[in-house]
């Protein structure tokens, strides 16, 4: 497809962008659906979502929409973006309040928790070189593994 077809479909470059933008959200809201309709342990379902985050945007979106600028979208998609991101980081704070509630995790905020989960996450596609010394599947591993890890009491 050339450059020139996609105007044929998009108004804009920020429709675009947008469009980038809902299919990652679509994407990562699946992924999470998914995780918390089982009924595995709070740290089994943290493990999966981190690991399946980290393929997500390294293997598919290949670490582009997410990483943005929202100030490059229009004020109403700006505020429908916001909504996808709070409504997945409502998702991951559901999960670790359940490991928090167990025992399974020592006692934290989960907000800051998802915070830094999350900020630690999205910034893999900045570093992150496919033909660099880690496959995806390594760095998912290591991630999940570090992040969780954390969690534990000490």
């Amino acid at each position: 497809m050339k450059k020139g077809n996609l105007y044929y479909y998009f108004r804009s470059k920020e429709e675009i962008l947008f469009a980038c933008h809902e299919y990652s959200h679509d994407r990562l809201q699946e992924l999470l659906d998914q995780t918390v309709r089982t009924t595995a342990s709070a740290e089994a379902k943290l493990r999966k979502l981190i690991r399946a985050a980290v393929h997500v945007i390294l293997d598919e979106l290949y670490g582009t929409a997410l990483l943005v600028d929202l100030e490059a979208l229009t004020p109403a998609h700006r505020r429908a973006v916001i909504h996808r991101r709070d409504r997945f980081d409502h998702g991951l704070r559901l999960i670790l309040e359940e490991g928090i509630a167990t025992g399974a995790f020592r006692p934290a905020d989960p907000k800051l928790l998802g915070f830094a989960m999350l900020g630690a996450i999205n910034w893999i596609a900045r570093w992150f070189n496919a033909a660099g010394p880690s496959t995806s599947d390594e760095v998912a591993t290591h991630f999940a593994d570090y992040l969780i890890g954390g969690l534990r009491g000490l």
